[in-house]
Order: C-alpha cells, then sequence, then structure tokens
C-alpha cells in the first residue's frame, strides 16, 4: 500500500483517461464498481486505509475488469498474482500502483505493479506480489483468490519511470527494502526493454547503469531473487545489484552468494554512485526511505533527482 511520492519533472508523466470499462467477456458494471468504492471509503476508517491515504494523488479514472491468471509463492510470507486485463485502455507506468477492487470485500486494496508495461502490451497481463497482513484484500490474495477469480483495477501513483526518445540518458539507483522491491523491480524490468529495443532498433531512449540494491531480512524474503540476476547476466556491462540480508540465520547458496552482503545498506554504497546524471528511486519501510532520501539531500543530489515512495 503506497502513500508518498516525490515526482521527477520530465521524465514522470501521467495522464487521466475517460472512464470506461471495457474487458472483452470480463465485466464489472459501474454500479458494482460504485458501490465496492464507496463501501469501502465509509467501512473503513483506519489510518492504513489505502483509498484516505492516496485520495489526492493521481489516479487514471479507467476502472479494468481482471481475471486472475496466475498465482504462485514468492516467499513465506508473499504470493503473486498475474492478472489478465483485456481492457485495451487499460495502461501503466513502471513504478505504479493500483487500486484493488474485489467483490464481497468492502474494503479496496492498494498494490505496486512488479511487472513491465511491455508485458502488458503483449499479453494484456500485468502482476503484483502481496505481502501477508490482516488487511482485508491482503487476506483474500493469501487465503480466498483462486485462478479465474474476477476483481477490478485502477492505476494510480506519481512514483514511476518513464522517459521519452528525446529525454536526456540517466543512470538509475534503485534502493528497496522488503516488498518495497515491487515498483523497482517494474522500473528494472522497464529498463531492460529499453535495453533491448536500443540493441534491437539502435533508436529509442538511451538509457545509462542500473545499480539495484536491495535489502531483506534473509535470502528466503529476497523477492524475484532469479528474475533479477537472470536481467544481470543479460546485461552484464548495464545492470548490477546488491542484494543484503540483516537477520540471515541459513548458510547462503553458491549461486546468490558472490551478489550477498550481511548487513544493511550503507550510506557510503549510495554515495558512490552519486553523479550529475543519476536518479534514485527508493521505496520500502518509511524510516529507510526517510534515511536515504535525506542523506542524498545532504549529499547535495537535486530534489528532483530524488523520487520515493513511503510503504506501511
Amino acid at each position: 500500500m503506497a502513500c508518498a511520492a516525490v515526482m521527477i519533472p520530465g521524465l514522470l508523466r501521467c495522464s487521466v483517461g475517460a472512464i470506461r470499462i471495457e474487458a472483452a467477456s470480463l465485466r464489472l458494471t459501474l454500479s458494482t464498481l460504485r458501490h465496492l468504492t464507496l463501501t469501502s471509503i465509509m467501512k473503513s476508517k483506519r489510518k492504513t486505509d489505502h483509498l484516505e491515504r492516496t485520495a489526492s494523488v493521481l489516479r487514471r479514472e479507467i476502472v479494468s475488469a481482471a481475471k486472475v491468471c496466475g498465482a504462485a509463492s514468492e516467499s513465506p510470507s508473499v504470493k503473486s498474482l498475474r492478472l489478465l486485463v483485456a481492457d485495451q485502455d487499460f495502461s501503466f507506468k513502471a513504478g505504479q500502483w493500483v487500486d484493488f477492487f474485489i467483490p464481497g470485500v468492502s474494503v479496496v486494496g492498494g498494490f505496486s505493479i512488479c511487472s513491465s508495461p511491455r508485458l502488458l502490451e503483449q499479453e494484456r497481463v500485468i502482476e503484483l506480489a502481496v505481502k501477508y497482513t490482516n488487511h482485508p484484500p491482503a487476506l483474500w490474495v493469501h487465503n480466498t483468490c483462486t485462478l479465474d477469480c474476477e476483481v477490478a483495477v485502477r492505476v494510480g501513483g506519481e512514483f514511476f519511470f518513464d522517459p521519452q526518445p528525446a529525454d536526456a540518458s540517466r543512470n538509475l539507483v534503485l534502493i528497496a527494502g522488503g516488498v518495497g522491491i515491487n515498483p523497482l523491480l517494474s522500473i528494472l524490468r522497464h529498463a531492460a526493454d529499453l535495453l533491448r529495443e536500443q540493441a534491437n532498433k539502435r533508436n529509442g531512449y538511451e538509457i545509462g547503469t542500473i545499480k539495484l540494491f536491495y535489502s531483506a531480512k534473509n535470502t528466503s524474503e529476497l523477492l524475484f531473487k532469479k528474475n533479477i540476476l537472470d536481467l544481470v547476466n543479460e546485461f552484464p556491462e548495464k545492470i548490477a545489484c546488491s542484494l543484503h540480508v540483516t537477520k540471515q540465520t541459513t548458510q547462503i547458496n553458491a549461486e546468490l552468494k558472490p551478489y550477498i552482503t550481511e548487513g544493511r545498506i550503507t550510506e557510503k554504497e549510495i554515495r558512490d554512485h552519486i553523479s550529475r546524471e543519476t536518479l534514485f528511486y527508493i521505496c520500502g519501510p518509511p524510516p529507510m526511505t526517510d534515511f536515504f532520501s535525506k542523506q542524498l539531500e545532504n549529499n547535495h543530489v537535486p530534489k528532483e533527482h530524488i523520487c520515493f515512495e513511503k510503504w506501511w
């Protein structure tokens, strides 16, 4: 559930579309969606309510029906979902989240998309990864959701990477904590798509280097490890990662060991990557996000080069 973001002018762009609910055979009536939204606002008055917390955040007006077409356990506490969104008007920018409407659940969820926009373009699929909590939408994902369940989604958020072909080339430093990897994985996957496009067509946006710093309690809680290392191996001169574990109690396997550091991400590691061409994206627990955004400002990184999103 996302809360706050700082926007990078020029590279971060959002659009607001007309209200349309067209999803081929997947349909939810407008009255049903209104009911889901209104009952969530009326019945869930907690501080952690997603709709209230993000009321001032830009989101699209399009609400699209979706069907669960895949599910898997990413860690002992995180379950991933693949959603088929047939509505051709549904789109998102790498790093954004969705309002997640569940029939029969009065609370609307807020989950970051962890897939790339290219996957949606090619297969009409988006991917989410949801951590187990007592929040009703998360409970539904872990305890009730099955294949072919129908939900509805609406894109929102001001934390995303959306460079245009004429924009200046930038390096990216992605700093993730725990399940905060989700929007940063979307950005990483989008960066890889841009690199493939550049290699195949010799045009489009020219992205610089990408460095991911990712911290979790232990290696079992480092989500999408294989996906991340596959991208590092595919683009060894462009993509690198540093995986941190803070409470590891078991032996680290040989494949992961070269990338693992025991202990938290340090200020010095981040400071070594500061340059005028580098953009910083941070997503994780609020204390972590506050610490690194403040340290970057103290090291004279322009505020417009620091984009963060806090998760509760």
